[in-house]
């Protein structure tokens, strides 16, 4: 036999249908509405200006950000490398930068890179729309324009050497060697380009497996004379690239290394 409902135990059932239709938002038909994060993790960005305070710059060629999937993102300003911790929440990112290298640079990307730190940090909303990602403060003072970036092949690529490396320390290219400095690596196992001040172009083999580039003899070269700092840097890479490398390639930066940790990192040129 069932039970009477009472006056009572009726009005509380209609709370409680009341409240679980309503839960969590007030979408069609009741259901909740929950803003998806931003699909960023993962993704690889060209910087194509930044604004600070209303007034916008137009980014250094190597400029770019990588957003890892570990809640990090990193990159470069056209003369430091990055980091900072990113949370996502929705379409808002909450960026705390917390590491810049120390390399010295015209006073021009110096400057960039100041406006883009700043523009670069605390909570940013952000859009996507096909290959174009923006990112701007809450009063729209300061903001980032992004394009999609696509990873490079190792061969084929104009790599445009951009720094030394020993070890776990980095170093720009000596003043007046920036700029000129390349390899190209084919697919007909040669590898050319310039030094920094000549041409060069040498035989080579590449161990996808083991990661290693060999240069097989010295390379090739023009026979120009130039300035001090472009034949400084000129012999440094003639005799990097004389004998095995290891070579790590993320995304569109290279890094060439030989047994002793010595060697140069690269950014893939932008496409002809």
């Amino acid at each position: 036999m069932k039970t009477p409902r009472t006056p009572l135990a009726a009005a509380a059932l209609v709370l409680l249908l009341a409240a679980c239709g309503t839960e969590g938002g007030t979408g069609s038909g009741g259901a909740a509405t929950v803003s998806p994060d931003l699909p960023v993790a993962g993704t690889h960005w060209t910087i194509g200006a930044v604004t600070v305070d209303g007034r916008r710059s137009t980014a250094p060629d190597g400029a770019r950000v990588d957003f890892e999937k570990n809640g990090r993102a990193r990159g470069n300003s056209g003369c430091n490398t990055f980091g900072a911790a990113v949370a996502v929440n929705g379409d808002t990112l909450t960026v705390s930068p917390q590491e810049v290298t120390e390399i010295g640079c015209p006073p021009d990307r110096q400057r960039f890179e100041q406006e883009l730190l700043k523009a670069f940090s605390g909570r940013l909303k952000g859009t996507i729309e096909g290959d174009r990602f923006t990112l701007d403060s809450a009063d729209g003072k300061n903001g980032l324009e992004l394009t999609s970036e696509p990873a490079a092949p190792l061969r084929g690529t104009t790599w445009k050497i951009d720094g030394l490396v020993s070890g776990k320390t980095a170093a720009s290219l000596p003043a007046g060697g920036e700029g000129k400095a390349r390899i190209v690596i084919g697919a007909d196992g040669r590898v050319s380009g310039n030094l920094g001040c000549n041409n060069f172009s040498a035989t080579a083999r590449v161990d996808e497996k083991a990661r290693t580039l060999t240069v097989d003899g010295p390379a090739a070269t023009t026979r120009m004379m130039c300035a001090s700092p472009q034949m400084t840097l000129e012999t440094k890479l003639y005799e990097l690239l004389d004998g095995p490398l290891g070579y790590r390639l993320d995304h569109r930066t290279l890094t060439l290394t030989d047994a002793s940790g010595e060697g140069l990192t690269a950014v893939a040129a932008p496409a002809q």
